[in-house]
């Protein structure tokens, strides 16, 4: 199972991270996914390690496409 990827509790007809961009304008969605990303980085040692990182290298790349494709992921 892969819990960063394709988590099992965000299964659905909808990703939730799609629903979340297309309420947010491009700067408000950015700042998302940059505050995610660091979320997952200051908790990494205290709570869930390597995965915590994973977590936060996914936001990373989403924030790297949100940013190269204006405003599409």
């Amino acid at each position: 199972m892969d819990v960063v990827n394709k988590p099992p509790h965000y299964q659905g007809e909808v990703e939730a991270i799609d629903s979340i961009k297309s309420s947010m304008s491009y700067e408000a969605f950015k700042g998302y996914l940059q505050g995610n990303a660091l979320k997952y980085i200051i908790r990494f040692d205290r709570k869930n390690g390597v995965e915590d990182l994973q977590k936060a290298q996914w936001y990373i790349n989403k924030l790297i496409k949100h940013i190269n494709n204006g405003k599409s992921l």
